[in-house]
C-alpha cells in the first residue's frame, strides 16, 4: 500500500520518535496503590513529574457516564490543554475505572422509548400471529422486516450500546462532539485515509493495571528487562480450521476473516527463526500444552480461561472472546485477562463487554506490526484496533518495543488482513 508523503512522514514520526515525555499517566487519587504504581512507572521510564494527572475518580471498575464526563474527561482536558499537542499516550494505571457506563437518558428520551416499545411490542404480536394462522409469506416478511426495523431503532433510543473502555473513550478526549451508541472508526488505523486521520486529532491509549498493583508494575519491570535484549521464544497461535473465502466481502470482519488473520500470522513468523506452533483445530489448545512461549493468540473460550501455556517474561499474550477484560482486578475470575496477567505475560488485550470479532485487531496485523522492531506496543495496537469509543482495551507498557533488538521483518511486509479482505475506511 503506498500512502502520500505527508502521512509517511507522519507513520515515521511514530516509530521510535515515540518518548517518555509523550506519555500522560492517570491516577485516582482515591486509590493509594494507584499513585504509586503511577510514580513507579515515572521512575522506571523516566517520564517528567509533570506528566502525572491524580484525577478525583470512583475506586471501582465502572464510572457512570456523568461521572466520566465530569471528572475524568473535563479535568484532563483542562490539564492538558496547553499540551494538546505534546500529548500523544494517556496511560491509565491501576486503581482508574475500566468501563464508562451507558448514556443516561433523559425523561425525554425515556417517554419516546416508552412509545416505541408499544410500537414493537404490536409488531411483534403481528408478526407472531402471522406465523400461527400461516399466512401469506410476503406478509410475513414484510412483518419480520418491521420487527427488525423497530428493533435496530429501539436501541438507538435506549442507547444500548453506548457504554464502552474507559481507555477506548479516551482516544477522542479532543473530538467536540461524536455518537456513544456503537462505535467510532479509528483515524489511526494503518488503513484510514489521510483526509480522515486529519480530521481529529486521536490519542493513544493503554493500561498497566491487573489483579494486583504488584503485577500492573511488573509489566513495565518485564519490558524493560526483555527490551535489553529482545524477545525470543515460541509463538502459538490457536486457530479453529474455519474457511475464509476471499470473494464474500463480509467474511473478512466475520469469523473466517479472523481465523483466516490467525493463520497469516502463524505464517509470517514461520519465515523467522522463532518456532511456530499453529493449531488448525477447532478444539482449544489443552492445558499445559506449551512452554516457553513469548506470543500466543488464540479463540474461543469464553470466560473460561485454559492455562495452555508457560510464557517467557515479556511475553504477550490474548484470547478473542467476548468478555475477557469485563474484570482485570478480580483475582477469582475465569476470564482470560486477569489470569494471563498472573500467569507473568507482560501485555494483552481484551474487552470490557460484547465487542463483536471486529472489535478486536486482526491477529496478523497487531503482531505483525510489533515485530518489525519500528513500533512500540501501543503503536502496534493504534495501528491494528478498528474502532474508538467501543470495548477494547490494551494492558501493558505503551513504550514497550519487545523486537527493537530483534525485528522480523519490516513495516512494508504487513498488509491488511486476511489477505483481499481490508475493510474500507473514510
Amino acid at each position: 500500500m503506498r500512502f502520500a508523503l505527508p502521512l509517511l512522514l507522519a507513520l515515521a514520526s511514530s516509530g521510535f520518535a515515540l518518548e517518555p515525555k509523550d506519555v500522560i499517566v492517570l491516577a485516582n487519587k482515591n486509590v493509594p496503590a494507584s499513585k504509586d504504581v503511577a510514580e513507579h512507572y515515572l521512575a522506571k521510564r523516566k517520564v517528567p513529574k509533570e506528566n502525572l494527572i491524580l484525577l478525583d475518580l470512583p475506586a471501582g471498575e465502572d464510572i457512570s457516564r456523568p461521572d466520566y464526563d465530569s471528572k475524568l474527561a473535563a479535568p484532563l482536558r483542562e490539564a492538558l490543554k496547553d499540551r494538546k499537542d505534546s500529548a500523544k499516550v494517556l496511560l491509565a494505571v491501576y486503581g482508574v475505572p475500566l468501563r464508562v457506563e451507558g448514556q443516561v437518558l433523559t425523561d425525554e428520551e425515556t417517554e419516546k422509548l416508552a412509545l416505541h416499545n408499544k410500537k414493537l411490542e404490536a409488531a411483534r404480536k403481528k408478526l407472531a400471529d402471522l406465523e400461527k394462522e400461516k399466512g401469506d409469506a410476503k406478509d410475513i416478511a414484510a412483518a419480520r422486516n418491521e420487527v427488525n426495523t423497530l428493533q435496530q431503532f429501539r436501541r438507538l433510543l435506549a442507547h444500548d450500546e453506548s457504554h464502552a473502555c474507559v481507555d477506548s473513550e479516551l482516544m477522542l478526549l479532543w473530538w467536540s462532539k461524536y455518537p456513544l451508541d456503537r462505535w467510532v472508526m479509528n483515524p489511526l488505523n494503518f488503513l484510514a485515509s489521510e483526509k480522515y486521520r486529519g480530521e481529529n486529532r486521536t490519542l493513544m491509549t493503554a493500561r498497566l493495571d491487573g489483579p494486583t498493583p504488584e503485577i500492573a508494575k511488573r509489566l513495565v519491570d518485564d519490558a524493560m528487562a526483555v527490551e535489553a535484549k529482545g524477545l525470543r521464544g515460541t509463538v502459538v497461535v490457536d486457530a479453529r480450521g474455519i474457511g475464509y473465502d476471499p470473494k464474500n466481502p463480509r467474511d473478512s470482519a466475520g469469523y473466517s476473516g479472523y481465523d483466516e488473520s490467525f493463520r497469516e500470522m502463524a505464517r509470517l513468523f514461520e519465515k523467522t527463526d522463532l518456532p511456530v506452533k499453529l493449531d488448525n483445530a477447532d478444539k482449544v489448545i489443552a492445558a499445559g500444552s506449551h512452554k516457553g512461549v513469548a506470543l500466543y493468540s488464540g479463540w474461543y473460550s469464553l470466560a473460561n480461561f485454559v492455562d495452555c501455556c508457560e510464557y517467557v517474561p515479556g511475553a504477550i499474550a490474548w484470547h478473542l472472546a467476548s468478555s475477557e477484560a469485563v474484570t482485570l482486578r478480580n483475582k477469582d475470575s475465569k476470564v482470560w485477562c486477569p489470569n494471563l496477567l498472573k500467569k507473568g505475560v507482560a501485555a494483552t488485550i481484551g474487552p470490557v463487554a460484547e465487542p463483536y470479532t471486529v472489535g478486536f485487531p486482526k491477529p496478523a496485523e497487531f503482531f505483525g506490526f510489533l515485530a518489525t522492531g519500528e513500533f512500540t506496543l501501543v503503536e502496534s495496537y493504534s495501528r491494528s484496533i478498528l474502532f474508538c469509543s467501543w470495548m477494547t482495551v490494551l494492558v501493558g507498557d505503551p513504550l514497550y518495543a519487545p523486537f527493537a533488538k530483534n525485528p522480523q521483518w519490516k513495516s512494508s511486509d504487513v498488509i491488511a488482513s486476511p489477505k483481499g479482505g481490508a475493510l474500507k475506511f473514510p
